[in-house]
């Protein structure tokens, strides 16, 4: 009798046991977020392409082509607004000033009524820089005739400034060159040049004026190259943001397919 109740006392634990796991596990389940479905992968969009897929619509020779046509109007326009006059002085972005640690020596001038002589020399500095730049159109045109299938990806793939960067990196040395010794020759014709050399050459000895400031005609011709691939870099930026405005209906079509 003892043995049969035990056994009934350790049948209905087990049975018990038993449920409490189950509701344990049901619970469990039921605590449990329940697994999202896999997301289907949506067809991409127009808008989402890159501009590699975009180009893929176009052979080699139209993608190179395109850009040749957008980069020599881009390179001729800034050019041209360079050169003509007050194309440096008058363009607040491209003036060419007194190198900066020579600007608090032009404020005591002003003082003590001078001006007029920084004046005359921000002047001649600008006019030389106006003369040189003329000299760009004909390396900038070689730079684009010499463009790779490599170089012409990069620059449609790239950013706004992607062609500047172009230009800059292969023909900066050059174009120091040509511009050198025009800025120098505009400049003998202004006698503050000595008095510029002779004072910040002086002022370099001390520290006083960056050692690549002390002579004139270098520090024009870095600064109207400055200027120059600036304008540049905004002539891509505006055909960019505006293909329609691109000289050739092919720069047109493959500018506006990689514009989002």
């Amino acid at each position: 009798m003892k043995l049969s109740y035990l056994a009934l006392v350790l049948l209905a634990s087990s049975a018990q046991a038993f449920d409490l796991g189950g509701l344990k596990e049901q619970l469990g389940n039921i605590a449990k977020p329940a697994t999202p479905a896999p997301a289907q992968p949506t067809a991409p969009t127009e808008s989402k392409l890159s501009a590699g897929a975009a180009l893929s619509a176009f052979s080699n020779k139209d993608q190179v082509g395109s850009l040749k046509q957008a980069l020599t109007q881009g390179a001729e326009t800034a050019v041209a607004n360079l050169a003509k006059e007050n194309g440096y002085l008058g363009n607040d972005k491209v003036r060419i000033p007194l190198p900066e640690s020579l600007q608090k020596a032009e404020g005591l001038m002003r003082q003590f009524g001078m001006g007029k002589y920084a004046d005359e020399l921000v002047t001649s500095m600008n006019r030389a820089a106006e003369a040189a730049v003329p000299e760009a159109k004909t390396l900038l045109v070689g730079a684009v005739k010499n463009m790779s299938v490599a170089d012409a990806k990069g620059i449609l793939t790239g950013g706004n400034d992607a062609a500047t960067q172009y230009f800059r990196k292969n023909t900066e040395t050059a174009l120091a060159g040509k511009f050198k010794p025009i800025v120098n020759k505009s400049m003998q014709k202004v006698k503050l040049t000595e008095k510029y050399d002779q004072f910040a050459g002086k002022a370099a000895q001390y520290n006083l004026v960056d050692q690549q400031d002390a002579k004139l005609d270098d520090y024009i011709t870095r600064r109207a190259m400055d200027g120059l691939f600036l304008m540049m870099a905004e002539q891509e930026k505006a055909i960019r943001a505006n293909p329609l405005e691109a000289t050739g209906s092919l720069a047109k079509k493959v500018f506006s397919a990689i514009k989002f």
